[in-house]
């Protein structure tokens, strides 16, 4: 027997509903599904099980059985180097964050106020973005900053009669800083100057007519008084992405200071630590998935906490 009118009527109206008008419901599970499914494989799933070594003693195996709690937990946070790696990022941090953000801003100001090309140098200062880390890395170490007297940078010293610097390997001065932070600026800058085009483009040229008509004088004046207060969404932004970025550096140091398969005992970020401790020769999983626990934790909670001392998402900004 067929089955009743209205139960076929029911089940051709899920369906319907199910497939959306026009079949965009299926459509939409079409391009965005095997995304989905990435992500879930490889996000969702390592970061669950990521979190599940965490609470074993997991040395050498994926599948642990020795339960140890919070002891994982206990040893990173009393664990002296990676202590000192959350320090070596603090010092990071503070060179990268503000350097970025004040010549991102020169630049954005600089392009959205040029009169002529402006296509061209958002191209030419954006470009680098899309270069790899890797590679930039190690053109910095091998061209720009070689230590021998034949790299960029100490044979323009020579010109000026001074000595070749080891840019890399000494820490007094700890000169490697100057590589870290040119590279990192080089690579990332171009592309927060983009977002401060943006949100220069959104302020209304009616506001500037209005502080000319008032007295504001052009430059510092009207920069201090208008264009930044205006733009405080979009440094808010800029700010906790660059905060972020600078919790998760890893493949210039790693691919600067690293050689012939050591790592240096100085300027060692988090994730290189936790990389050296969970990959190399002991392979100590459980305790390597627990520091990158609280690692993230830490930017959560930092990035939350900037984000509401600097008003991200006020209604109002």
């Amino acid at each position: 027997m067929g089955e009743p009118a209205q139960l076929q009527a029911d089940r051709l109206g899920r369906l319907g509903r199910f497939r959306g008008s026009q079949d965009r419901n299926l459509w939409f599970w079409a391009f965005v599904g095997p995304f989905t499914v990435g992500l879930l494989v490889f996000v969702y799933v390592p970061i669950g099980w990521s979190l599940y070594l965490s609470f074993f003693d997991a040395r050498n195996t994926v599948t642990p059985s020795d339960f140890v709690g919070l002891g994982n937990y206990r040893d990173m946070l009393t664990d002296p180097a990676f202590v000192d790696s959350l320090g070596t990022f603090t010092a990071f941090a503070a060179f990268i964050v503000p350097s970025t953000f004040a010549i991102s801003l020169g630049l954005a100001l600089l392009v959205h106020n040029a009169r002529w090309l402006q296509g061209f140098f958002r191209s030419v200062f954006f470009l680098p973005t899309a270069c790899s880390y890797v590679v930039a890395s190690l053109v910095w170490k091998l061209s720009i900053f070689n230590g021998v007297r034949f790299g960029l940078a100490n044979t323009v010293l020579g010109w000026f009669g001074q000595d070749p610097v080891a840019w890399l390997s000494v820490t007094h001065p700890p000169w490697y800083w100057v590589v870290l932070v040119t590279l990192r600026l080089w690579l990332q800058s171009g592309f927060y100057m983009i977002l401060f085009i943006a949100g220069l483009k959104r302020i209304p040229r009616d506001i500037y007519e209005a502080a000319a008509v008032d007295g504001a004088k052009p430059g510092w004046q009207t920069f201090r008084w208008i264009t930044l207060p205006s733009l405080r969404a979009t440094s808010t932004a800029v700010l906790v992405l660059l905060l972020v970025n600078a919790y998760q550096s890893f493949d210039e140091f790693f691919n600067l200071l690293s050689s012939s398969g050591q790592y240096p005992p100085y300027a060692r970020p988090p994730l290189v630590y936790l990389y050296y401790l969970a990959l190399g020769n002991g392979q100590d999983f459980g305790h390597g998935s627990a520091g990158a626990v609280v690692l993230t934790l830490i930017i959560a909670v930092v990035t939350v906490a900037q984000g509401r001392l600097l008003g991200l998402g006020r209604r109002d900004s």
